[in-house]
């Protein structure tokens, strides 16, 4: 079933409400402030959507309402989940980066040195759920992916985005921008 704007938003507006597992702000804090992030960072409309609703998956997943993140003993699969509901509505260049967002932080970790240490305690928890770094030749793949280079930088300003008490557009703002990407509205 493909999910409406209507739906996209009040999905957001009623269950994103709740604490992002162990970090400081609420899911839709998180959402906003990743596709400010993107926005400001002169992203196309579909780079800045696909991070505003890159954890989506996790508001659909039966598993997020009952256990916090370092609980789980399995990946709730958060990047994978939405899709269904998504496709049909959004086009690839919106479906693709948040299909890899994970696979994006699992690249960073496998390419840059320094990022594992710069992950937040749940993104590195997560991360060994998620499978742990990449190989090289997996790194490589990834990368050979469409899309994958959106994924890496909507990887960057989910990281950043856990700031308690960001200013940022609200999402009326952000819903416009979902409402003209829209396929079949």
């Amino acid at each position: 079933m493909t999910l409406s704007t209507a739906d996209i938003i009040k999905l957001l507006e009623t269950r994103a409400t709740r604490q992002y597992g162990r970090e400081a702000v609420s899911q839709l804090e998180h959402a906003l402030q990743c596709a400010q992030l993107a926005e400001q960072a002169g992203e196309e409309d579909t780079a800045v959507v696909a991070a505003l609703l890159h954890d989506l998956g996790h508001l659909i997943a039966a598993q997020s309402e009952q256990r916090p993140d370092d609980e789980q003993k399995t990946d709730d699969l958060h990047q994978y989940i939405a899709i269904p509901f998504l496709r049909g509505l959004l086009p690839a260049a919106v479906l693709e980066p948040i299909r890899l967002h994970v696979d994006a932080k699992r690249y960073l970790c496998a390419t840059v040195p320094s990022y594992w240490a710069s992950l937040s305690p749940a993104s590195q928890r997560s991360l060994a759920l998620q499978g742990g770094a990449y190989s090289p030749a997996q790194a490589e793949a990834f990368m050979a992916q469409p899309f994958a280079e959106v994924a890496v930088r909507l990887r960057r300003y989910d990281d950043l985005a856990k700031v308690p008490q960001a200013i940022t557009p609200d999402l009326g703002h952000y819903q416009q921008k979902l409402e003209a990407l829209a396929l079949n509205p």
